[in-house]
């Protein structure tokens, strides 16, 4: 039975931080065309916001009884086109399991209705090379254990960079399911990803709060994008208060983001949470040292560039980070005013010099990305235009088969007056006016065209021989892109 309210998650772009499509959420494998009318009928709901409703693309989930049936893909087609939704609107979800021997067929249908493909759970199979090489499909979607811990852990942020790799290289959309915090989506959006989808930006939501939401158009914060331009974070760790007030008043009119930690565990905490550029953190603080913490804040962001300033030299802890490339600069305490600021001037340079070149190669990767999505999309044309041409052409070959062995005399005449083709029937009736085929109709055969005319007219009687023959002509093209015409000879049967 028809659940009474469909819920629907968002999917945000990490281009723009808006809303750009969204799932509806259904029993798996249930009943996917009674989930597309509603969301059809939803879509009333959605008009005049940030997306028109019939233009927000809308995702449901599919299993392998669609896949399985014939019938699903004509089906699909009109209860689009009586809700006159364009077929790109629409998405069709799937994972690797469900694509066994006969998903090839169905995906095919689903790619000449005109609507979009996913791989849903994308990173839980054991074939996901050779799935995306074999299927037309138009996005990926990484699955929420693959985005887990991608933030946090080496190996799972390694895994997850791979997938995406792989899938960009092949013109593929990413999107990542199960996207819980802002660091996750920092990650996703430095690594390419295109939409995001969890808890982080909405939950499951009705109908008419999608709608509310789209009208309101909320959007991801700009840090999160990825085109950004953002102000100087200044993140300062130091165990005395009245230090970490005195740098405050000292570069509070340089106009950075300043925060600040009393130790270095709350620093890392910070650093977790906040797009921080530069760090000064002292040395001798209780618990995790200066050292150490820049050690740590090195791994949690590597592109963060780390001051020393302490009055406090332990010389072999220090030197072994700055050799270690966690320490940029150590400056020591009491500090002059306009050298701190001059240092610190130049580490923020250093940081924007890489944030440039890190948004460069981003706009490389994407300018590269959509260039393989449109050869992509381009290959899928190909190959539907040419499985096109060859029914196409087996079609045009029966129907040649079928007009040969017709008693009834037929010419083809191509858009030009060209003798195109003729049957059995007609060579044989015909013979004595020579070589037809390729001919121009009205030279070899000027009876059927009286006072030139360009198709025989309508009544035309022609004695050919002992018979008399009624000629019609039917011009081709009026419910097809079929061009030229038809002539037919019948004979008459003369009244007892």
């Amino acid at each position: 039975m028809e659940p009474a309210e469909t819920l629907y998650q968002p999917l945000v772009d990490l281009r723009n931080g808006a809303v750009a499509s969204l799932e509806a959420l259904s029993a798996r494998d249930g009943d996917c065309l009674a989930l597309l009318r509603r969301t059809c009928e939803d879509r009333a709901l959605w008009q005049g916001g940030a997306l028109r409703g019939n233009d927000l693309q809308v995702a449901i989930n599919i299993g392998p009884r669609q896949l399985q049936d014939a019938r699903f893909s004509q089906q699909l087609a009109e209860i689009l086109d009586l809700y006159d939704i364009n077929p790109a609107a629409l998405t069709l979800e799937l994972g690797e399991a469900d694509l066994t021997h006969y998903a090839a067929a169905a995906l095919d249908r689903f790619k000449q209705l005109g609507v979009a493909l996913t791989l849903d759970r994308f990173g839980t199979g054991d074939a996901c090379l050779r799935t995306l090489r074999r299927y037309p499909f138009d996005f990926i979607k990484l699955d929420a254990g693959c985005v887990r811990h991608a933030a946090d852990e080496g190996s799972a942020a390694a895994m997850c960079q791979a997938l995406i790799a792989m899938a960009l290289a092949m013109g593929l959309r990413v999107l990542a399911d199960g996207v819980h915090t802002e660091a996750q989506c920092a990650f996703l959006r430095s690594n390419m990803c295109d939409l995001v989808q969890g808890d982080f930006y909405a939950p499951p939501m009705t109908a008419v709060a999608v709608g509310a939401l789209l009208h309101e158009d909320r959007r991801l914060p700009p840090q999160l994008l990825r085109a950004q331009k953002k102000r100087r974070c200044l993140l300062l760790v130091d165990d005395e208060v009245n230090i970490i007030a005195a740098l405050k008043r000292l570069l509070r009119p340089d106009g950075y983001d300043i925060h600040t930690a009393n130790s270095g565990e709350q620093g890392l905490e910070l650093l977790a949470q906040l797009p921080v550029d530069v760090i000064i953190s002292d040395q001798r603080m209780p618990g995790l040292n200066g050292a150490d913490f820049l050690r740590q804040a090195r791994n949690l962001k590597p592109d963060t560039i780390r001051i020393m300033l302490s009055g406090y030299t332990e010389l072999q802890s220090v030197t072994d980070a700055v050799n270690e490339g966690a320490i940029y600069k150590f400056l020591t305490k009491p500090w002059n005013d306009e050298q701190l600021r001059a240092h610190l001037a130049d580490a923020f340079r250093l940081k924007e010099i890489a944030d440039d070149n890190a948004r460069l190669h981003l706009e490389v990767r994407t300018a590269n990305h959509e260039l393989a999505s449109a050869n992509r999309r381009m290959e899928q044309l190909l190959h539907q235009m040419q499985r096109q041409i060859r029914r196409d052409e087996i079609s045009l070959n029966i129907t040649r088969e079928i007009l040969q062995q017709l008693p009834l005399p037929v010419i083809g005449l191509d858009d030009e007056g060209m003798v195109a083709f003729i049957n059995g029937a007609a060579s044989r009736l015909l013979y004595g006016s020579g070589m037809l085929l390729g001919s121009e109709a009205s030279v070899t055969l000027p009876q059927l065209f009286p006072h030139g005319a360009a198709l025989p007219p309508p009544g035309l009687r022609l004695a050919i021989g002992d018979d008399s023959y009624t000629v019609t002509a039917y011009p081709m093209g009026l419910q097809s892109a079929s061009r030229g015409s038809l002539i037919t000879l019948s004979r008459c049967e003369e009244a007892a």
